[in-house]
This record gives structure tokens, C-alpha cells and sequence, in this order.
């Protein structure tokens, strides 16, 4: 299953990893750069916190497929870092300092903490792609993850920090929500 869908042979699968333990591993430590490569490209320390945010999102979307198989490999120890979770530290630790900078730079609501947003970011963009997977995601796209996040987070709303796109015919993204009562 896993050649067919890398596209080679089970011997050349086999040639380049040996085994699906040692395949996994050398997967995870892409993995794990690739996350490092979107958090440096992301700009999280310098870039304004509309646009830094804009980078995490599209950077992350650009990985789908890694995302994906991250998805299938984790375990409720996966970030513990007495185990493997270590790996992440760095990852993690990027994103709750640009939350809380943006807490600090007055975009991002105080009352929910740094970790929270980080956490609740991460299961956004994994569960965005989860569902594109399964074919579930909603028509509206990435802009609907991305307003979800900042109604969650964003101090003065979308419009504080983002210039949101219409998504159809004059009816923008926050008209949509506001008919829902708002996210």
C-alpha cells in the first residue's frame, strides 16, 4: 500500500527504508523539518502579526500531505517529550510565542493564553486537512478556517488584522458567519 502510493515498487520501498518502522521515522524527521521550514518562512517574530499569521496558515496548507500523515501517526503520547514528542518542542514553542506577541501587541484576545491559541490553531489546520481528506471540508475553504481562528482569538474581530476576500458574488466570509450568529 504505502509503495503504490509513493508510486514505486515494494523493492525500491524496500531498498530505500527497509523496513515500515525505519520508513516512519525517516518520515517524521521530514516531518519534523518541514514544520521547523514553515515556522522560519512564516516570519512569526519580525512580520506584522496579519501577515505572519497569513504565512502559518498557507505554509502549513502547503504540507497537506505530510500533515495527513502526521494525523495517522499520532498517539495521545505523540508531544509528550519524554517520548518522541521532544521533537516538537521547538514547533510548538515558535507558536506560542507569536501568539503571545500577539497578545502583547494588542491583536489577540488576553483572555484566552498563548498555548491555548497554539493548540487550537494546530487542531484547526490538521482538522482542515483531515476533512479535505474524507472529502468533508466545506466549500468556503481556508478563509473559513482562518476566520474561525481569529474569532476565536483576534481582539476587534477579522477586520482588526485581515482583509478578507469575498468569497461569492458580494457576499464576503464574515457576512456568512454573522447569519449563523457569528463564530
Amino acid at each position: 500500500d504505502l509503495a503504490e502510493a509513493a508510486g514505486v515498487s515494494k523493492a525500491t520501498l524496500h531498498r530505500f527504508c527497509g523496513t515500515r518502522d525505519s520508513l516512519v521515522e525517516r518520515l517524521m524527521n521530514h516531518s519534523q523539518a518541514a514544520l521547523n521550514q514553515v515556522i522560519e518562512d512564516a516570519d512569526l517574530q519580525v512580520a506584522d502579526v496579519a501577515q505572519a499569521l497569513r504565512n502559518l496558515i498557507e505554509n502549513h496548507l502547503r504540507h497537506r500531505e505530510l500533515l495527513v500523515f502526521m494525523i495517522f501517526q499520532y498517539r495521545p503520547d505523540s508531544l509528550d517529550p519524554d517520548k518522541d514528542g521532544a521533537r516538537w518542542i521547538a514547533y510548538t514553542d515558535a507558536l506560542d510565542s507569536f501568539f503571545l506577541r500577539g497578545q502583547q501587541e494588542g491583536y489577540l484576545r488576553i483572555d484566552i493564553t498563548a498555548e491555548l491559541l497554539t493548540e487550537l490553531f494546530v487542531s484547526l489546520i490538521y482538522g482542515m486537512v483531515d476533512a479535505e481528506r474524507r472529502g468533508r471540508r466545506a466549500g468556503l475553504g481556508e478563509h473559513l478556517a482562518l476566520t474561525v481562528l481569529v474569532r476565536l482569538g483576534l481582539r476587534g474581530g477579522p477586520r482588526h488584522v485581515l482583509r478578507l476576500e469575498p468569497l461569492e458574488e458580494g457576499r464576503g466570509l464574515e457576512e456568512r458567519l454573522d447569519r449563523f450568529g457569528g463564530v
